[in-house]
């Protein structure tokens, strides 16, 4: 049996008036993946425990089968596994955006852009070393990315404060956002300290001359130290490859236990190598036994409350992602191959929240297909009446149980 997970991030959404009151699912041309929904088993996924924040972080945890409220203790350890950052049992570690924030120096300053202007790895690459080089003495530590995604590591720290995402503040006055509570005093100076750095920093000036978004700031969240996890890989007695562009989600997949395979010209945009992707994939499954295919764009599309824009991630998805991996994967043999959103990410409000999301799996065995006939839609996996909740029990019953789940 042959395992294929395909996850389009942030790819759900709410009806909207952007599209005549439907939501991006159901505008899109989506012939593969309302395949797998009308001939599978179609249902809603409850990614999110009561209480979590709705990010890919705690939703990916529970898509790989884990619960989030034992395993999840922040996105930046996860996304240090990714990058081969050892920790120690009391390092804290940070998700470092670089970000623009407008009207800096006044008290009206608000978060402009979570992305600075989606920076370029290059560019980013070299204003976090020189922060680095300032800043970056024992105790503390920053890391280069991908994009505007980089790490902080505090050493032995005593404690952490309260964070808040940027992209959950986009347009907003960042003066109750910033950290609070235990430490944030020190968190607060290197943020500001960083922001002098940035303010006449080369990369900056290289960028205002162009017309682009300044990084003129870093924004420190998502914290926590190393989670104890059992690999996927060993408690179901299988070999996997994971396939993703985001650290977030490479540093899950290695500490599941999954090979991490990168792929050439994956950006974590939009215009991400889709067929490089799909290739990579079917190439995964002549050796291994499982594997994970996630797709950032729709989530980027809906930050930016960008309607044809994740319409067309959807459909990029589903044309050269999709469809390549669902036509060849027959000749493997026995298969469960699921599609699904990990959260949705509302166009109208440009951030992630905590609804179910849609999920179908298609099966070989077509005694392991409820075969409804309908498509791949929010509205669809409503009507399904099938809703798994938690979300974490759905990888156990996709790998071990979906025969008894389905009869």
């Amino acid at each position: 049996m042959k395992y294929v997970v395909l996850l389009g991030d942030g790819m759900a959404d709410y009806p909207t008036e952007k599209l005549g009151g439907k939501t991006p699912l159901q505008c899109a041309f989506t012939p593969f993946m309302d395949q797998i929904a009308a001939d599978g088993t179609l249902g809603l996924v409850d990614t999110i425990p009561a209480g979590l924040n709705p990010g890919s972080d705690v939703a990916t945890l529970s898509v790989l089968g884990y619960d989030p409220r034992e395993t999840y203790t922040g996105r930046g350890p996860l996304e240090a596994a990714s990058m081969g950052i050892s920790l120690g049992q009391n390092d804290i570690v940070y998700r470092c955006n670089l970000v623009t924030i407008g009207e800096k120096d006044s008290e009206n300053a608000f978060m402009a852009d979570f992305t600075a202007g989606h920076i370029s790895t290059q560019e980013s690459r070299e204003i976090i070393l020189d922060i680095n080089k300032e800043l970056g003495l024992p105790p503390y530590q920053f890391f280069p990315g991908v994009g505007y995604r980089h790490l902080f590591v505090w050493r032995d720290a005593p404690s952490s404060p309260e964070t808040t995402a940027p992209h959950d503040i986009t347009g907003k006055p960042i003066a109750s956002y910033l950290p609070h509570g235990d430490s944030s005093q020190e968190i607060n100076e290197i943020m500001r300290r960083a922001g002098e750095i940035l303010l006449n920093h080369p990369v900056n000036a290289k960028r205002k001359q162009a017309g682009k978004k300044q990084a003129n700031s870093i924004w420190l969240w998502g914290q926590g130290k190393k989670p104890q996890i059992v690999p996927l890989t060993q408690k179901y007695s299988l070999d996997g490859g994971m396939i993703s562009a985001v650290d977030l989600l490479k540093g899950i997949g290695i500490i599941a236990g999954l090979k991490v395979f990168p792929v050439e010209g994956a950006t974590g945009y939009i215009d991400t190598n889709y067929e490089g992707k799909a290739k990579m994939a079917l190439d995964i499954l002549n050796f291994m036994d499982f594997v994970f295919v996630h797709l950032e764009a729709p989530d980027e599309m809906g930050h930016e409350g960008n309607a044809a824009g994740k319409i067309q991630a959807i459909e990029l998805f589903d044309e050269k992602i999709v469809g390549p991996i669902l036509n060849k994967i027959g000749a493997f043999g026995d298969y469960r191959i699921i599609v699904l959103s990990d959260h949705p990410t509302p166009l109208d409000l440009k951030t992630h929240v905590s609804d179910p999301s849609p999920f179908a799996v298609l099966s070989s065995r077509k005694e392991e297909n409820k075969a409804a006939g309908l498509p791949f839609n929010e509205i669809t996996a409503k009507e399904s009446s099938i809703l798994i909740s938690p979300g974490h029990l759905l990888m156990e019953k996709f790998i071990r149980d979906w025969r008894s789940f389905v009869s």
